[in-house]
């Protein structure tokens, strides 16, 4: 028999399931330069307790500082535009995603996303496996050359 929680005296009405308008996300959430978070659901607003989840946009041709997410696991999901990431202590990685792509980020990797187009804005959402939103910012000389990565399906591999 599978666990279930009792129903609460409302009988889920208003601690169930939540909907969230996208255009009343929260912008005061920490903020790295070159790009702009919104939180959609954290614990104030939505009693989430082990997840952080949000958009994220990053205006043509920018890029953010390099920075880090603590112990947290990130996901980010390309919504429209070119994400170029570079990772690692001085950047010294770089990989690119589009439309319909996953990244994740694991804790503790230094990184930075750059919008690779000049004409369009990246446009982004992001889960984090906290409702913290942990954002620590780094000050890196990155290398001038990164080293493209690209990805191995590890358990589907030859």
């Amino acid at each position: 028999m599978s666990e279930q929680a009792p129903t609460p005296p409302d009988g889920w009405k208003h601690t169930g399931v939540k909907v969230i308008p996208g255009d009343q996300l929260d912008d005061n959430t920490p903020q790295t330069p070159g790009m702009h978070r919104a939180a959609a659901i954290d614990y104030a607003r939505a009693g989430a307790k082990k997840l952080w989840a949000g958009t994220v946009h990053v205006h043509a041709g920018a890029k953010t500082g390099a920075h880090h997410h603590g112990a947290l696991e990130s996901v980010i999901y390309v919504v429209s535009g070119k994400a170029r990431m570079r990772w690692g202590e001085r950047l010294e990685f770089v990989a690119e995603a589009g439309p319909g792509d996953f990244i994740y980020v694991p804790p503790y990797v230094p990184h930075q996303e750059i919008n690779a187009s000049s004409e369009e804005t990246l446009s982004c959402v992001l889960v984090r496996s906290d409702s913290e939103a942990v954002v620590v910012n780094l000050a890196i000389e990155p290398v001038e050359k990164p080293e493209g990565v690209a990805w191995v399906d590890p358990i589907h591999r030859g």
